[in-house]
């Protein structure tokens, strides 16, 4: 067994450093935080491995982005599983500007005045749906003249990378990095609904849902080793895993949720669970965190970068 040690804090010490401490403190979420990050450490350090991060919409409205951002951009990451509204998000701030709010605001108010509320994140309807339709609609009529009849998710987020040109986006450095990004459920978000929007008058423009269903075939089949880090729930978790068991499940798995998991959701469901299904390995590193991820991701990958930089 070993023994549980005490946090000690001098006022001096770097993020990895308590970090570390947390790992060897023997003592609920501190632990677990802690341990995740020896966990992703040893995957992104493990050149064989392909390293999935799964995310959903929300935390790209908050300042979260920007740690998504830098772990494109850094390299950490090399296949990414999304859903539409992270599109949303993430080229709605490139052209318009999101608001601090408040949980308890009075949203009959605030729809009165134009404004979405996402939990404590301000959205106006002129920096969300008016902007994407005055933005988007040019740019898919820009890949119809190219001659594109069928795209596929990831290449739409290739392009739309290359659209924005901006290095505030997630998407921007996707596709500078080479990250392809898939959507599963690319129709449920405002850019889904625009590329509707857009099919009603090019009746022969299509999304082709089955090649970026072959793309990722062909990367689990191809990796030696694969692992995950998923944020939340919902189709973009459950795509992660749902490819990772044709090879046999993820070599490593971490999941940062706040959901429970006696209701029976996916997002609630441990890690350990997916093992019953052959999604990840008896013998995985794997751990779930049950937290908020906007307070907790800053500081884990803080901690990586801290202790990649070193090597």
């Amino acid at each position: 067994m070993r023994k549980v040690r005490d946090i000690e804090l001098t006022g001096s010490e770097s993020v990895d450093d308590v970090l570390r401490q947390m790992g060897l403190a023997g003592g609920f979420t501190a632990r677990d935080i802690g341990e995740t990050v020896d966990i992703l450490e040893e995957m992104i350090k493990e050149p064989s491995c392909v390293k999935f991060l799964s995310f959903p919409a929300a935390p790209v409205a908050t300042g979260l982005r920007g740690v998504f951002r830098k772990m494109v951009e850094e390299h950490l990451v090399d296949v990414i599983v999304t859903t539409c509204g992270m599109l949303d998000h993430d080229v709605a701030r490139v052209w318009g500007d999101y608001f601090e709010g408040a949980f308890e605001l009075d949203d009959a108010q605030l729809y009165r005045k134009g404004i979405h509320r996402l939990g404590n994140v301000l959205v106006p309807r002129d920096s969300y749906g008016v902007l994407l339709e005055e933005k988007l609609q040019p740019f898919f009529e820009g890949l119809y003249s190219e001659g594109v009849r069928k795209i596929s998710s990831a290449e739409l987020c290739q392009r739309l990378g290359q659209f924005v040109n901006s290095k505030s986006s997630i998407l921007y450095w996707a596709d500078v990095n080479k990250v392809p990004v898939f959507v599963p459920g690319l129709t449920d978000g405002a850019v889904g609904s625009q590329l509707w929007l857009f099919s009603q008058r090019h009746r022969d423009f299509e999304i082709d849902v089955m090649k970026d269903e072959q793309q990722l075939s062909d990367i689990v089949y191809e990796a030696k080793k694969s692992g995950a880090l998923i944020i939340g729930g919902g189709i973009s978790k459950h795509h992660t895993l749902w490819w990772n068991q044709f090879r046999g499940g993820l070599d490593y798995a971490v999941q940062i949720t706040t959901a429970d998991e006696w209701d029976g959701s996916l997002s609630g469901a441990a890690v350990r669970e997916a093992v019953s299904w052959g999604k990840v390995r008896p013998k995985a590193k794997k751990m779930t965190v049950r937290g908020e991820a906007t307070a907790l991701l800053p500081f884990i990958v803080e901690a990586l970068l801290q202790r990649l930089k070193k090597r």
